[in-house]
């Protein structure tokens, strides 16, 4: 990506201020042999700057990286949305960011675990972002339960290692975990690589057309290149061997000029119907049936540009659900409205108040925001007024009435699940997806894994879980436990 810089790599060194630097490989000392001093401007800087090198990294989904490329739309949606970057022939720059959810900076690409699917439109109305992972749902549906799901993801206060019974009794105790976790566990834990995973924004939006009219959405970026997992065994070895394979493997087929893409088909619910759907269409851990909301062409992406910069195009890349543009928007879905805050303010305290302002973050249209001030503020509005309303002639929003992206609620203010809808259940999509979505070779691979993954832990969270798969699926749930029983002499 193209940066607006005022650094020129090939001019000769200087310091920060400009001025040339005295040496970048010996310090000032007093005599060959003396102490070094500390006004040696040009080794503090260095020292000091090295020193703060690193922000801290994401809380999930620290490991990974991306690319940029280009969007195109292929076919007419413009009855769903009026979102320009979305009508037909439209292009756009864009970037995404693949990662591992649970995993920190340095852990293998190839850990078992759900891939983060971020993606960012540098629209005429703004910056789009649909952030996503490559499994059609979610562990959660309220977003109270968020931060304890990733600690329990995470490790031990004690001994700092990860833990299965600790990750187990999470998913045991909340079984809305079930059908996230039986995703995990089947072939579509373990990508073969980013270029061959599904993308799906796991999450309901909305789409407005321009005569207003509502409708429930959700995206499926379906990979162009095929999807392909790996086993248990490919993925420990290359764990040891290559802990950035999938980083790697993304980058080197960009620099072949092997630009892999995905096409872009969406599910599309009318406003009214999302009221008496037989599953809760705004629950992170439903999925919509196909035959209910057929796929809808729509577009494509492809990635054909590395980034020039990791740090300053990857790790300070700052994706948002709160990035949406006119013609789209969120949803009652409770994951998502907690993400619309959490994602902004972890980049506030990860990056720095005005993130945004970041090349990777800037939209490629002027804006003109009324926030003010704040650390490593580099854009700025001159002297034109702080305040708004104003009589010196900086304009200003005042929307009254109903808005655009809206939906009817009532009712006291409480602390509860969602209204059941009529065939909802926390299991019954989870084992449909072991019985009529998984194959033999699958589901004996399944077994396998879970199996695997009990193997170390303990009691009371060994009994839960064998209780979990069995309300998952009877009989998958049976040869797991008999299989754990088995290997553990139990």
């Amino acid at each position: 990506m193209t940066l607006d810089s005022n650094i020129d790599p090939t001019l000769p060194s200087t310091r920060q201020n400009g001025a040339p630097a005295e040496s970048d490989r010996n310090s000032l000392t007093v005599g060959p042999n003396g102490p070094i001093t500390l006004h040696d401007v040009q080794l503090v800087e260095t020292l000091a700057a090295f020193n703060r090198e690193r922000v801290p990294e994401r809380n999930p989904h620290a490991k990974g990286s991306g690319a940029f490329g280009t969007w195109e739309v292929l076919e007419d949606v413009s009855q769903y949305t009026r979102a320009k970057v979305f009508q037909p022939g439209a292009k756009a720059r864009m970037l995404a960011r693949f990662s591992t959810v649970a995993g920190e900076q340095g852990s293998p690409d190839t850990w078992r675990d759900v891939r983060g699917f971020s993606l960012r439109f540098y629209t005429e109305e703004g910056n789009l972002d649909i952030v996503g992972n490559n499994t059609p749902v979610f562990f959660l549906r309220d977003p109270m339960k968020f931060p304890h799901f990733i600690r329990s993801q995470k490790r031990l206060p004690d001994s700092g290692l990860r833990d299965n019974t600790m990750q187990f009794d999470f998913w045991t105790q909340n079984p809305e975990t079930a059908h996230q976790v039986t995703y995990l566990m089947g072939d579509r834990g373990l990508p073969r690589t980013w270029r061959h995973m599904h993308g799906f924004s796991s999450h309901t939006y909305s789409w407005i057309n321009a005569e207003g009219e509502r409708f429930w959405v959700k995206y499926h970026f379906r990979t162009d290149q095929g999807e392909q997992n790996m086993t248990n065994e490919e993925a420990e070895k290359l764990a040891g061997s290559d802990a950035d394979f999938h980083r790697r493997d993304l980058f080197d087929a960009i620099e072949r000029g092997e630009f892999p893409s995905w096409t872009l088909y969406m599910q599309v619910m009318p406003y009214d119907e999302a009221k008496n759907y037989r599953f809760n269409p705004f629950d992170l851990t439903k999925t919509w049936s196909h035959k209910d909301y057929p796929l809808i062409k729509v577009g494509r992406f492809t990635l054909n540009e590395n980034p020039a910069n990791f740090f300053a195009e990857i790790e300070q890349a700052a994706f948002s659900p709160g990035n949406y543009v006119p013609g789209t928007g969120i949803s009652p879905d409770k994951m998502l409205m907690g993400r619309m805050f959490a994602y902004p303010d972890a980049h506030r305290a990860r990056i720095g108040t005005n993130f945004n302002q970041l090349p990777v973050n800037r939209p490629m249209v002027k804006t003109n925001s009324y926030t003010f001030d704040g650390n490593m503020r580099f854009d700025h509005s001159g002297n034109a007024p702080v305040y708004a309303p104003n009589s010196f002639g900086r304009p200003h929003s005042d929307e009254t009435g109903p808005v655009e992206n809206s939906w009817e609620a009532d009712g006291e203010l409480v602390r509860s699940a969602y209204e059941l809808h009529a065939e909802d259940d926390d299991f019954g999509q989870a084992g449909d997806l072991v019985r009529r979505v998984f194959d033999d070779a699958q589901r004996e691979r399944f077994v396998d894994t879970v199996a695997g993954a009990l193997m170390s832990v303990q009691e009371p969270v060994l009994s839960n879980a064998f209780q979990y798969w069995k309300n998952v699926d009877a009989e998958t749930g049976a040869k797991i436990e008999a299989k754990v029983r088995e290997e553990r002499g139990l």
